[in-house]
C-alpha cells in the first residue's frame, strides 16, 4: 500500500477571531484616518507610517495578545519556543478596486496579516509558490487537471472575518488581487526572534 506524505511543507497558521468585535472597531477608528500613504502601485490603497508595537496601548495590548501565537509558529519553523519582538506594524486601507502586488517582507522571519474588516473573497491574500521552485519547466495545466497543494502556482488564504489573523514566513510570496467588494483593512506586521543558535554560533536580533 503506497504511502503519500508532505515534505517541507510551508506552515501558515490561522487565528480566528484574536480580536472581538470591539476591539476590532476601536483600532479602525483609532488608526485607520492616519493611513494616508498612497501605495506606489495602486491608488485605491493606501498605508499608514509604520507603528512601533509600544507606540499605543491598544498595539501594546495587541502585541501581548500576538506573543504566545509567534511563539507558537516560531516553534513550527525553528524547532524551539523562542522569545519574540514585532519589529514594525503598519494598517492598510484598500478601496474598491485596489490590489497589493506580490511581495516579501525583508529583514523579518514571521510576518502577518490581522483583519479588521470583511474581507471580500476576491481579495483574500494569495500566496505564490516561489519563482523556479520545480526542477522542471514543463506543466500539465488544462480543463482536466486537477489542482491540489502539490502541483498549484498559488493558494488563497480561508475567507476570513473581523479580528482574524493570520501568520506566515516573512520569505513567503504573497499578494493581495483586485478588491472586487467594500472598504477591505487590515494591520500587518512583523516580528523577529531575539536569538537562533547554530551549534553555538549564535546571531541575535534587537535594537
Amino acid at each position: 500500500m503506497s504511502d503519500l506524505f508532505e515534505l517541507f511543507p510551508t506552515p501558515v497558521l490561522r487565528v480566528p477571531r484574536l480580536l472581538d468585535d470591539n476591539g476590532v472597531r476601536a483600532f479602525r477608528q483609532r488608526f485607520a484616518p492616519a493611513a494616508g500613504q498612497l501605495n506606489h502601485h495602486s491608488g485605491e490603497l493606501s498605508h499608514s507610517q509604520i507603528l512601533a508595537a509600544d507606540a499605543d496601548p491598544l498595539l501594546a495590548d495587541l502585541s501581548a495578545r500576538l506573543t504566545p501565537h509567534l511563539a507558537e509558529f516560531g516553534t513550527h519553523l525553528f524547532g524551539q519556543s523562542l522569545h519574540w519582538t514585532i519589529k514594525e506594524m503598519w494598517l492598510n486601507v484598500m478601496q474598491t478596486g485596489g490590489r497589493q502586488a506580490i511581495h516579501t517582507h525583508a529583514n523579518s522571519f514571521v510576518s502577518g496579516v490581522l483583519y479588521l474588516s470583511d474581507c471580500h473573497p476576491s481579495s483574500n491574500t494569495l500566496f505564490i509558490r516561489s519563482l523556479g521552485g520545480q526542477g522542471y519547466v514543463f506543466a500539465n495545466t488544462h480543463a482536466n487537471a486537477t489542482v491540489g497543494p502539490f502541483n498549484a502556482d498559488k493558494w488563497r488564504g480561508p475567507d476570513p472575518a473581523p479580528g482574524d489573523l493570520i501568520l506566515f514566513p516573512s520569505s513567503l510570496l504573497h499578494e493581495v488581487p483586485v478588491n472586487r467588494g467594500g472598504l477591505r483593512v487590515t494591520l500587518a506586521f512583523n516580528a523577529i526572534p531575539d536569538r537562533l543558535d547554530a551549534w553555538g554560533y549564535a546571531i541575535t536580533f534587537g535594537r
